[in-house]
């Protein structure tokens, strides 16, 4: 039983190792910032910065543990996925923007996972109520092209 557990943890080891080199999720490099919406206010501003900005702008953070696979992979994809649909750092362009307060309203965001890490994300209830009448009133006056 000893042996095969240490043959277990060896091949877990060298596969650990071996993703490693895999290229996908190591572009870490923000495009420039060309235009965000006229915000309703500083707070909601700052209260999306905190909650969305990561994997919904240009300007996101890469902590230390965006550069180790299989986790690389994940966050990778999710900042993808999250600039694709929803970037208030391209505001000049077609958003899929209407479902921004409804996720926020239902907490699907931000993600569970990603509050585990961020603290900033972690919103109170009149923080989030904040941030919803702030998107609410962001997307009225003024929406994305096409929104």
């Amino acid at each position: 039983m000893g042996r095969w557990l240490l043959r277990m943890v060896l091949v877990v080891i060298a596969l650990f190792v071996v993703v490693q080199f895999v290229p996908y999720g190591r572009d870490h490099t923000n495009p420039p910032v060309q235009a965000e919406p006229r915000w309703a206010t500083a707070q909601t501003r700052e209260l999306a910065r905190n909650a969305c900005f990561d994997c919904h702008s240009n300007v996101t953070t890469w902590p230390w543990y965006s550069k180790i696979a299989p986790g690389s992979w994940l966050i990778y994809n999710d900042v993808q996925g999250g600039r694709e649909h929803l970037n208030f750092s391209e505001w000049n362009r077609p958003q899929e923007a209407d479902d921004v307060v409804e996720a926020v309203q239902s907490g699907s965001m931000p993600p569970w996972y990603y509050k585990l890490m961020h603290p900033k994300a972690r919103l109170s209830a009149a923080e989030r109520d904040a941030l919803i009448r702030g998107l609410a009133a962001t997307l009225r006056n003024s929406p994305p092209p096409g929104g």
